[in-house]
């Protein structure tokens, strides 16, 4: 009954969206390091075209993100998952009511170092990897060394996505290294031969290697149509809904435009109109 309560609640912003928001120059972005390459792109677009407005886009986490918008510290909270039951109370509670805004969809890569010759995983063979169960690259038919497992902080999106749909909410094992973004991780698997991290998609280049997952590759199409197994939307999050006209609701709103969705395409996602 709570969670009905909160969504009439957003319901009635969404269909009464001139609720007290007032037109700003300054607009203040945080949370997901997932999103964050999307927000500031967007972000370094919108102040070409409207000089005199100042976008700020910070990237703490989605956790932080929420943390923020539930404490009216920034504007917009960019976040790789969903709101959880107890921020929305939170939220609610202090006087915010939560309105989101899918900006994108994204897969998350299983990343190895390029030197890895192994090709693929089953997401149990992920999961096991991560749980301690398999300890040994030789064991999924890699070199016999040891892996080295690197994860997101737990008040990651990404961290808790992975958990969802990987790990099936089993624990990490206890030796795995903890990095707080998706930029630590990649350059934490490209530095170590034995590692193996993941990432959003758009944080795959060269400088390491994209595994299979249950045969699938992690590609912008693979995503799009639903078969890779590792995909999640990607949201901003809004103090009821912008005021139109503002340019709040134009920064957020920005992503439906032809412009966006390219910027969405040139940052290595993929747009909603695509999927």
């Amino acid at each position: 009954m709570a969670r009905i309560g909160l969504w009439l609640c957003v319901l009635a912003v969404v269909v009464c969206p001139g609720l007290g928001v007032a037109q700003e120059t300054r607009i203040v972005v945080d949370g997901s390091t997932t999103v964050g390459p999307i927000a500031k792109a967007f972000a370094e677009y919108y102040m070409s075209q409207n000089k005199g407005v100042n976008i700020t886009v910070s990237e703490s986490g989605s956790g932080n993100g929420a943390k923020a918008l539930i404490n009216k510290a920034c504007d917009v909270a960019d976040m790789s998952r969903f709101m959880k039951d107890e921020e929305f109370k939170a939220a609610v509670g202090n006087g915010v009511l939560p309105v989101a805004q899918v900006v994108a969809v994204d897969g998350i890569a299983v990343v190895v170092h390029p030197s890895n010759p192994l090709k693929g995983l089953t997401v149990a063979q992920v999961r096991d990897i991560y749980t301690g169960k398999i300890g040994n690259w030789s064991e999924v038919g890699g070199p016999d060394v040891k892996i080295v497992k690197i994860s997101r902080d737990t008040n990651s999106g990404t961290y808790e996505t992975f958990e969802s749909l990987v790990l099936s909410k089993h624990k990490v094992s206890p030796d795995a290294e903890y990095v707080n973004s998706n930029g630590q991780m990649r350059a934490r698997v490209q530095s170590t031969a034995a590692a193996i991290g993941y990432v959003g998609l758009g944080f795959v280049d060269r400088t390491v290697k994209a595994l299979d997952v249950n045969e699938i590759a992690a590609t912008r199409d693979t995503v799009a149509s639903g078969k890779y197994p590792i995909a999640r939307p990607l949201f901003m999050f809004t103090n009821g809904y912008p005021k139109m006209g503002t340019h709040l609701n134009a920064f957020v709103s920005f992503y439906l435009s032809k412009k966006g969705q390219e910027i969405v395409e040139e940052t290595g996602f993929i747009p909603v109109t695509s999927y």
